[in-house]
């Protein structure tokens, strides 16, 4: 299913009664893996659909398909098919998926940050409390 975020942006768009910038932003990164899948295609360059597959274990072949899609929609990513003896499909991030990046950069790094305020530091080392027994 299309995410509610994007699909109600699109409407509105198409129906010439849109004006938010910020929430046309945020409905190019709703989705569950949209923001993983363009953080390593913007960083790592292109990828099969079953390497992102292996990239997102938890992530269901419908989900994947359905995110890959609706990203290739938005022209954020291409899908290049190459036929040799065996067909291959890559995903590649494209340039207007590429002026997102300093924002994922941006978000990752806050997160790594924050990640590191919120571990919980350990009251005791366990090397000690086996001395106390």
């Amino acid at each position: 299913m299309t995410d509610v975020v994007r699909k109600d942006v699109k409407q509105r768009l198409e129906d010439g009664d849109y004006s938010c910038a910020k929430e046309l932003t945020l409905s190019m990164f709703s989705g569950k893996w949209k923001i993983v899948i363009l953080f390593h295609l913007g960083t790592d360059g292109a990828y099969r659909f079953n390497q992102l597959m292996r990239l997102l274990p938890k992530a269901s072949h419908k989900v994947l398909t359905n995110q890959l899609r609706e990203m290739e929609e938005d022209q954020l990513i291409s899908r290049k098919v190459i036929s040799d003896s065996q067909v291959q499909v890559f995903y590649e991030i494209t340039e207007l998926g590429r002026t997102l990046m300093p924002i994922i950069n941006q978000m990752y790094e806050w997160g790594t940050k924050r990640i590191k305020q919120l571990q919980v530091t350990p009251t005791f080392n366990i090397n000690e409390d086996e001395a106390k027994k």
